[in-house]
């Protein structure tokens, strides 16, 4: 299981917690590397993704970096050249090695990443027994590596993809036949708060502020495969008014015509246990922001504001398909759509917003290098929510906040149809 976010009813110094998190978070890592062949460790298909090995030794790099080196006198690091290899941005630290050239780093061997990583453990779990006062950061730690496990399947999956062989490293789910009927709820807005309120939060959902919505609606369940068929088969790419500038030109660019890992026939589509039929009930995945608003307004809806998504979350249960949940057989594909009044907005798939990343009002990064882990993204990129088959539940709330640029299209994103609520009265 993945680490867990913690809980109010958790005392901040309730270290023999923390270790065991640390313990849990760091063990999950490497067992989702333990299907992977050694040829598949150094795969990176593009520059936005990295490679399995790489993740794996940038999040033993974070621990010794912000956490070992400057509170543990005794630590003497693995390898000095270990910090220029693994920094990820960190200007603040030093130099990087080129990001699009990872797939180069053949050395250090996959048995010197994981000796590293074990070194690295037993520090911090010295570390952890000798003070509490660093809960907060260790937390930071712990959450960074979830997100890079998450971001370790959606890196190999892309690079899996491009093998003719369709290597499968996980069984197929079981997708039952049959999509719930799309409905909307109703929601009144008015003068909401919004962002972190309580437990561990990343320094972009802060600082907690009031927003004024307008009445809304919001779909009961994310978009299916078949729904997206339809609107392929209804010459969906090739229409201009659907599509914003920027995302008609993408069209052009790359002369889309169907989702990514999808075949031409739209018949069969690529994932992490090989070719797999598409099923009409499946959540759909792996659209792009421009793919995303097109088909909202080609249903005749819209995108949700994060605001309004996380207004609808707040009150609903974690529930859904995760890479932690053990009723999905590690299947990392997201589940079929099921009928409730909210469903599916945590897990299976993140869902794109109408919402620019943006910093909320009165936001201030934290001094220092560990300052850049978000702030310094906050242009040109958009808001997705809920997490996705990929992410850890306990990884979760109704407060974070993903982003990715309007084009990217490898990570488990998907769509969740709303509109105001006087345009579907009556």
């Amino acid at each position: 299981m993945g680490g867990k976010a913690l809980p109010d009813t958790v005392r901040q110094d309730d270290t023999t917690w923390l270790a065991d998190q640390y313990r849990q978070t760091r063990q999950f890592s490497e067992q989702l590397c333990a299907p992977l062949l050694a040829e598949d460790m150094g795969l990176q298909a593009c520059p936005d993704t990295s490679p399995p090995r790489w993740h794996l030794a940038h999040t033993t790099w974070f621990f010794e970096t912000f956490l070992l080196k400057p509170h543990l006198p005794s630590y003497q690091p693995a390898n000095p050249a270990f910090e220029y290899l693994f920094n990820s941005y960190y200007n603040g630290i030093g130099e990087q090695y080129p990001r699009p050239q990872r797939h180069l780093l053949s050395r250090p061997t996959n048995d010197e990443v994981m000796a590293w990583r074990h070194q690295v453990d037993a520090a911090m779990a010295d570390l952890l027994a000798r003070t509490d006062s660093l809960t907060p950061l260790v937390q930071l730690g712990l959450n960074h590596e979830q997100q890079h496990q998450e971001l370790l399947l959606t890196d190999l999956k892309y690079s899996l993809s491009f093998n003719p062989l369709s290597p499968a490293i996980t069984q197929p789910v079981n997708i039952p036949g049959g999509t719930p009927p799309l409905t909307f709820q109703d929601f009144e807005g008015g003068l909401v708060e919004i962002g972190a309120c309580g437990g561990f939060a990343f320094d972009n959902e802060t600082p907690r502020h009031k927003v004024w919505l307008e009445p809304f609606q919001l779909a009961n369940r994310p978009v299916t495969q078949g729904e997206f068929r339809a609107f392929i088969l209804d010459g969906g790419y090739r229409k201009p008014d659907l599509w914003l500038s920027d995302g008609w030109s993408w069209v052009q660019q790359q002369q889309a015509e169907r989702p990514l890992y999808w075949n031409p026939a739209l018949t069969h589509h690529f994932t992490l246990a090989g070719q797999q039929p598409l099923h009409d009930s499946q959540i759909l995945a792996h659209v792009n922001y421009y793919e995303a608003d097109a088909y909202a307004r080609w249903a005749g809806k819209r995108l949700p504001t994060e605001q309004e998504w996380e207004h609808a979350a707040h009150s609903q249960a974690i529930a859904g398909t995760f890479a932690d949940s053990p009723s999905d057989n590690c299947s990392f594909q997201p589940g079929a759509a099921r009928d409730a009044s909210l469903a599916h907005l945590f897990g299976d798939v993140w869902e794109w917003t109408a919402s620019a990343y943006l910093p909320y009002p009165g936001f201030q990064a934290a001094h220092g290098a560990v300052g850049e882990y978000n702030g310094k993204f906050m242009c040109n990129q958009m808001v997705l929510r809920g997490g996705s088959c990929a992410s850890s539940a306990g990884h979760l709330r109704a407060s974070y906040r993903n982003f990715f640029y309007p084009h990217h299209r490898w990570q488990f994103s998907g769509i969740r149809l709303a509109c105001d609520k006087k345009a579907n009265d009556g």
